[in-house]
């Protein structure tokens, strides 16, 4: 990734700080967005995993809501991202979950994941994760657990049922990385100049 480009990762709550440091080992340059003007300048956005109900109330407190509403980058939401992003919340992503689908926290479980376009599977880590009850029809599926979509595209969104972040396999974010790589090479002069 270019040295240039700057990722932001919601740092209200939840499991940002492993986000972080994912991307900082894929040799990305990451911030912490707290408030509205810690988006200006950046490429992307990283919702973590965490309390959905907490976060999108942090969210409204800090204009933090409208702010990402307007956001023009490519967005990685992962569990409680996944449930913000949705219809139902934000309204970003063309989708509708359904909270602690797959069971409360102490049924948390790690499972391989079937990917569309790879034939190795991808390890999740699924605490209170969401389940999808409604997919858009131009939503494309990338991954599924036993038949459910958990890890899908739509668009400039990328978004996981499960924490990519918890293991060393770093192939959900490289994923992302390449819609924010397609995202900075078509950028118009001006928007370059802008920046």
């Amino acid at each position: 990734m270019e040295r240039w480009t700057r990722i932001g990762v919601l740092a209200l709550q939840g499991a940002f700080r492993e986000h972080a440091r994912v991307l900082e080992r894929l040799d990305v340059a990451v911030s912490e967005v707290r408030l509205p003007g810690d988006l200006d300048g950046l490429d992307a956005l990283v919702i973590p995993g965490g309390e959905s109900t907490t976060i999108m109330r942090l969210a409204e407190l800090y204009g933090l809501d409208e702010a990402i509403r307007a956001f023009a980058g490519p967005i990685l939401g992962t569990c409680a991202g996944m449930i913000v992003l949705d219809r139902e919340h934000l309204d970003l992503a063309d989708l509708v979950v359904e909270r602690n689908a797959y069971g409360r926290q102490v049924a948390s479980f790690e499972a391989d994941v079937e990917l569309v376009d790879d034939p190795r599977p991808l390890r999740g880590v699924f605490i209170r994760a969401p389940r999808i009850r409604e997919l858009g029809p131009q939503v494309e599926v990338l991954g599924r657990l036993d038949g459910d979509p958990v890890l899908v595209r739509d668009g400039p969104l990328l978004l996981a049922s499960f924490h990519p972040e918890l293991t060393d396999d770093t192939r959900v974010h490289e994923r992302f990385l390449s819609l924010v790589r397609e995202r900075v090479v078509a950028r118009t002069p001006e928007e370059v100049r802008s920046r």
